[in-house]
């Protein structure tokens, strides 16, 4: 009974596996069916890029820090639904504006970041009224000033948002002690500018004054938990790129005329309008894609409503390096190159006109026709 049984059932599983091919697909095999990571063997993390294109040492372990808080404010963002991190926070913030709940959290993971990476000695942070002298055991030769989550009122929305930062060194680096005046300067003195967009993927941009390469873009490969560096020299496109102009044109009943005259002949020409609320996305796009970014002072906000020391400053320098032109448009009685401002205080203010030099220029002529 024994044998027959099996025979039996070999016979069974002989006409089964006949059958396979037409009523169940065997398994696949080919590498085809999952991620092949056998050629990935060598990465060009943001750690390793930093080692061989600086040779500081403490502003290797600053940046570092930065990158760290960069990717745990994204996953702040990411998990922020689940965590309860939307909504407001019941407090506003140096300049006025309501503080969000991610507001606080990324500000708090920046601050502690920066004190204890050991590299700095001032900390300037949107949200705090004062500037932190960091404690003398724990402070280096860098001062930073920083927006730690910019458009973070599009948050609850699930739209981009960012970190945009400036780093700057001591007026006298070996002095122990430290003050807003070492940070309180043009923005031809920032060091490395840089800003980390929280969107479909994260994704870093440094300019560092001494790199003769110029803009360099990092993207964060959440398997790795590491920043990948994916492109060097960044450059806006030759001749301007796509026309875009990019503004909230809410405000412009509070515009003046060169900027309204601006507008009216993008439209004319054929622009697209493209506007995200978000500076760093709105100028993200505009490095990669072409086109103008403007927030210019207005009736309401005498000295339009963008901080001087982190926004204009660090994306002005970033804008530039690109192949592009930071400017204030009329400012203080004259037009102005952004990054030759001297800010008054630490949250001061400025208008900002950022992009290609087809599109700013048309902007500032307009200034010269009123002039």
């Amino acid at each position: 009974f024994f044998f027959a049984h099996a025979e039996t059932s070999d016979v069974a599983y002989k006409r089964l596996h006949l059958r396979r091919p037409s009523s169940m697909p065997e398994a696949r095999t080919t590498r085809g069916s999952v991620e092949d990571v056998s050629a990935e063997q060598d990465f060009m993390n943001l750690g390793r890029w930093l080692m061989e294109n600086t040779s500081d040492k403490e502003l290797t372990v600053l940046m570092a820090q930065l990158g760290l808080a960069c990717k745990a404010t994204s996953r702040a963002c990411a998990k922020a639904g689940i965590a309860g991190l939307f909504g407001l926070a019941g407090e506003v913030n140096s300049t006025g504006d309501d503080q969000k709940k991610l507001d606080v959290l990324s500000d708090e993971i920046f601050v502690s970041a920066l004190i204890n990476s050991g590299a700095c000695a001032v900390l300037v942070s949107e949200e705090r009224d004062e500037a932190i002298i960091v404690p003398e055991e724990k402070a280096g030769r860098f001062c930073v000033a920083f927006d730690p989550l910019d458009g973070s009122s599009n948050i609850d929305c699930n739209v981009s948002t960012g970190t945009i930062f400036a780093v700057y060194e001591k007026l006298h680096p070996d002095s122990k002690d430290s003050s807003e005046a070492d940070i309180l300067r043009t923005g031809t003195d920032i060091v490395v500018a840089g800003y980390c967009m929280y969107g479909a993927a994260t994704e870093l941009v440094l300019c560092f004054r001494s790199n003769d390469a110029g803009v360099e873009r990092f993207s964060l490969d959440p398997s790795l938990g590491e920043f990948i560096h994916t492109h060097t020299a960044v450059k806006i496109p030759p001749g301007g790129g796509k026309k875009i102009y990019s503004c909230n044109e809410g405000n412009s009943c509070n515009w003046d005329a060169p900027i309204l005259d601006a507008v009216a002949q993008f439209k004319a020409e054929g622009y697209s309008a493209r506007y995200v609320g978000s500076m760093v996305s709105d100028v993200h796009r505009t490095i990669l894609y072409g086109g103008i970014y403007i927030y210019p002072a207005d009736k309401k906000s005498a000295k339009g409503k963008l901080r001087v020391l982190y926004e204009g400053f660090p994306m002005a320098l970033i804008v530039e390096t690109a192949g592009g032109i930071g400017s204030t448009g009329l400012f203080q009685g004259k037009v102005q190159r952004m990054l030759d401002l001297v800010p008054g205080s630490i949250h001061d203010r400025c208008p900002v006109i950022l992009g290609s030099p087809r599109d700013v220029k048309l902007v500032l002529s307009k200034y010269e026709a009123g002039n």
